[in-house]
């Protein structure tokens, strides 16, 4: 859903709005003051009257539209819901040039087979906690994990299916970017899923991963903070890892091994290369 942050100024007050106009402008500036001060587990610190002041609608067409600030505020949850489900590939963009350099910098792993869970590892060490950072930082990030909180508090009824139907579509959504950009870097490497296990599997896990450390951080300012020296997946040497780092390669490469139909030739190898080198180009 686009967001958009109402006008400003008294001209906008001299024009009738039409009913539509004034809820429009209502959402608006109600889903920009819950993207500026964070959405909790309801939406009771919400203004209405600022929300009204910062529309620059009329009250009395407001009230008229919504007798009771409860209606506005189911209504405006339904909003959010529409929009939930921040896509992870805009909350970090620059993971995928990164990966790209990482695979380049290493791709002399893939030639031994048993070397290639490891470089995954490698790409998701590096990656993992930018992704994290930049996740914790988001607004609408967080937002989203208030909905989720909240939707498992309101009673039966049509606003609560609503909402659980748009819930459902955004975790999809999210599933199949990120199973997609596992897919992509196991193919380009030379991995497969082990036996009964699909990429939409691993996305579910390594997102509920994240979510979970995402709500913990709080109290344990360690996962973000703590970093240590290890090996846990046979690289060449050991090097920096993060605890989301571990939580989320742990996660996934034990779920993959060595694809033994791929050959790895110098051809091949340099297909790669110049995949990923457009890769960089293009997302750069």
């Amino acid at each position: 859903m686009t967001r958009e942050t109402p006008e400003s100024g008294l001209a906008r007050r001299r024009k009738r709005l039409s009913d539509e106009e004034t809820a429009r402008r209502m959402l608006a500036a109600a889903i920009a003051a819950v993207e500026e001060s964070g959405m909790t587990v309801s939406l009771e610190h919400i203004s209405f009257e600022k929300i009204i002041s910062d529309a620059g609608v009329a009250r009395s067409a407001v009230y008229r539209r919504w007798p009771y600030k409860d209606l506005f505020f189911s209504d405006l949850l339904r909003e959010l819901a529409k929009g939930a489900g921040p896509a992870i590939i805009d909350a970090n963009p620059g993971a995928l040039p990164a990966a790209a350099r990482t695979l380049l910098a290493t791709l002399a792993w893939a030639r031994t087979p048993a070397l290639r869970p490891a470089l995954a590892a490698e790409v998701l060490r590096r990656a993992a906690l930018g992704e994290f950072e930049a996740f914790h930082g988001s607004s609408a990030w967080q937002t989203y994990l208030a909905l989720q909180a909240t939707f498992r508090g309101l009673p039966d009824g049509d606003l609560r299916a609503e909402v659980h139907r748009s819930l459902i579509e955004s975790e999809r959504a999210m599933v199949a970017d990120v199973a997609t950009a596992y897919t992509r870097l196991a193919q380009l490497i030379g991995l497969r899923p082990r036996a009964g296990i699909t990429f939409e599997t691993l996305a579910r896990q390594a997102i509920a991963a994240l979510r979970g450390l995402l709500l913990m951080a709080p109290s344990n300012p360690e996962i973000v903070t703590r970093r240590f020296q290890a090996n846990p997946f046979g690289a060449p040497e050991p090097a920096e890892w993060s605890e989301p780092a571990l939580a989320i390669a742990s996660m996934v490469v034990g779920a993959l091994e060595a694809d033994p139909d791929v050959r790895w030739s110098d051809e091949h190898e340099r297909s790669v290369a110049a995949a990923l080198r457009t890769a960089r180009i293009d997302r750069s």
